[in-house]
């Protein structure tokens, strides 16, 4: 089975290259040429012996992950779709934004699975099915392929940053169902020896699975969380969100309070609107009261369509009302910008697809 060097944990890649009778800097010299200089092949790694390069290369592969389409949307975003080693295809996205109020941003969407168990039906992943968690590697790699992007096309950046400033694991898959993998993807893009983006520029959107909410409370870095909510009500979110019906309402805010306890932490609440669903004023009230109390803050989403939804957008006017009605609560809220909907790159409409 071949090794990816983005797959390796900390110490493999030492251990590696001493066993090829190297010393241990040559392990740093790599890891600068992948995570810094975004190499694409050994070749490109200049400073290190030519005999070393073939003995490394018969040892580990660098990308686990085989560009297969490139395409822009109107507003500046790019989604690709990627090929894993067994052919199976995911999709992940480059988000650019302009200063505004702060610095410009740069942020790449991960995916963490191929295709997704959890079965949301306004979301394309979830209409697909699940087929398999992607390795460490694999989402590392994601990460990479965007960073080489941006290096090399340095007239598609717009007003956005000239590198990756932040991370969301939004793509597809449910993160908390491959909790090891991305955990271990997210120590990589964090470490400054590698990928070297900070922990609070990282974030992870979980539709509400408890003990892995609970676990990410106690880990040492001190990432984002953001919990896909859709509905104030258990009956509404057992029909939206299935993983409801094992973890109600009643459980995730008891472990969201927890949560903001252990960690300290402000969270987010994803809120997808849609049309004649989860949008009225009084369903504002009823997520006001739920989320009474809590240092949090509550994005509205207008839904974006998928192959085979049903469900459409809610109205401006709408969410507007919705929006002042969370506020009226006492509930800080902002109505998300869409992006990407004219190449399906929005939230909820990444999946995998077709190869030509």
């Amino acid at each position: 089975m071949t090794k990816y060097i983005t797959d390796l944990k900390p110490g493999e890649l030492i251990q590696i290259v001493t066993s090829l009778q190297e010393p241990v800097y040559r392990a740093r010299q790599v890891s600068a040429w992948v995570y810094q200089k975004y190499a694409r092949t050994f070749a490109e790694m200049t400073d290190l012996p030519a005999s070393f390069r073939e003995k490394l290369a018969a040892k580990i592969s660098l990308h686990c992950l085989e560009p297969v389409n490139e395409i822009k949307a109107l507003d500046g975003t790019v989604k690709v779709l990627l090929k894993t080693p067994e052919g199976s295809t995911i999709e992940s996205a480059l988000m650019l934004y302009a200063p505004g109020a702060g610095r410009p941003r740069t942020t790449v969407c991960l995916s963490s699975q191929v295709g997704c168990v959890i079965g949301c039906l306004f979301c394309a992943t979830g209409q697909q099915g699940f087929i398999r968690n992607l390795t460490a590697g694999e989402i590392v790699d994601q990460v990479l392929y965007w960073q080489r992007y941006v290096k090399d096309n340095p007239n598609d950046r717009g007003e956005g940053a000239d590198h990756i400033t932040n991370v969301v694991f939004m793509g597809m898959g449910e993160p908390f169902m491959n909790y090891a993998a991305v955990w271990q993807a997210i120590e990589s893009i964090n470490s400054p020896e590698e990928v070297g983006i900070g922990a609070r520029n990282i974030t992870i959107s979980t539709a509400g699975l408890v003990p892995e909410i609970l676990k990410l409370s106690q880990e040492k870095l001190q990432v984002g969380l953001a919990i896909s909510l859709h509905a104030p009500d258990n009956a509404l979110r057992d029909k939206l969100v299935p993983v409801n019906r094992k973890y109600p309402l009643e459980r995730l805010m008891q472990a969201c309070r927890e949560y903001l306890l252990k960690s300290g932490r402000r969270l987010s609440f994803e809120y997808i609107m849609l049309k004649g669903i989860n949008d009225s004023v009084a369903q504002a009230g009823m997520l006001a009261r739920l989320l009474a109390g809590m240092n949090c803050h509550v994005n509205l989403i207008p839904a974006n369509t998928t192959d085979k939804g049903k469900y459409q957008p809610s109205p401006m006017l709408v969410v507007r009302a919705f929006q002042a009605e969370l506020e009226r609560g006492g509930i800080n809220c902002t109505v998300r910008q869409s992006r990407g909907q004219d190449i399906k790159a929005g939230c909820g409409q990444l999946k995998s697809r077709f190869t030509q």
